[in-house]
């Protein structure tokens, strides 16, 4: 049963990863607003990308299943030698579901509605949990990295890609106000930390599947 779950959990990593970029390419292209955007950017891109907004939220509902499975994978996996640890990378990954399932319908409710009054204070909104969301990110790549590291699943170059990913998420959380208000080179912060995010988990998945159960 452990090594099924062990597989199941490193499959449904690689499943998020995948995901989650999709849901990118499919709203990048369009022309998605950046943090900061201004209203006008985004009344038209949402008056007019209602499919490509529609075609990626369908696809988040499973992803928050599949990252949930995993991090359940995770913590049967390192639960013998670092309960603690594993336990606060599972803490980040529920937190950080909830919080994109913010951002997710505020972006479903500005396609869907031709109002635009409350536009300026919904993006707002979306700007604020989208940034602050790498605080949760953050923990999940600390917690589940030092856990992994400290248990001998996971090699030291990927303990350091996601502490490095980490750094990056929660210094771009911290410094939300200014990555908001100022487009810029603050933003990539949060961007870097992010792509570093998606290959850890991915890798994260592929040793989950190799794992030997833990007894």
């Amino acid at each position: 049963m452990l090594r099924q779950l062990n597989r199941s959990g490193g499959l449904a990593g690689v499943g998020f990863a995948t995901l989650i970029v999709l849901c990118n390419v499919i709203l990048v292209p369009a022309g998605l607003p950046t943090t900061g955007a201004d209203t006008a950017a985004v009344i038209d891109f949402f008056g007019s990308n209602g499919a490509a907004v529609g075609a990626a939220t369908a696809l988040t509902p499973l992803a928050w299943a599949l990252a949930t499975l995993f991090g359940a994978a995770a913590v049967a996996a390192l639960w013998r030698t670092e309960p603690g640890w594993a336990l606060v990378g599972f803490a980040g990954i529920l937190l950080q579901n909830g919080a994109f399932a913010g951002v997710v319908a505020i972006r479903l409710a500005l396609s869907a509605t031709d109002d635009h009054t409350a536009t300026p204070g919904l993006w707002a909104l979306h700007d604020a949990l989208f940034t602050l969301n790498g605080t949760f990110l953050a923990l999940a790549l600390t917690g589940l990295s030092v856990a992994g590291r400290r248990a001998e699943l996971i090699r030291p170059w990927h303990a350091w890609l996601g502490l490095v990913a980490a750094a990056l998420l929660f210094t771009s959380a911290t410094l939300a106000p200014l990555v908001i208000d100022h487009s810029g080179p603050l933003g990539l912060l949060g961007l870097a930390g992010w792509l570093l995010w998606v290959v850890w988990i991915a890798y994260f998945g592929v040793v989950l599947t190799r794992a030997a159960p833990a007894r």
